[in-house]
């Protein structure tokens, strides 16, 4: 679990054009089902297939 800031600034500084493709790519991955968005501490949570529930 990271908070979304700190996964923008990690994209950002990473990946060529991190920023622009940082909130498509973290969409898609809700989409999918793969992370969870925590409003209450704007963090996102890995809920992939090798995450215990």
């Amino acid at each position: 679990m990271d908070e979304y800031d700190v996964l923008r600034k990690f994209a950002k500084k990473s990946v060529a054009g991190g920023d622009v493709l940082f909130l498509p790519a973290l969409n898609f991955l809700y989409l999918m089902g793969l992370i969870e968005y925590l409003p209450k501490t704007d963090a996102v949570e890995y809920m992939g297939p090798n995450e215990a529930v």
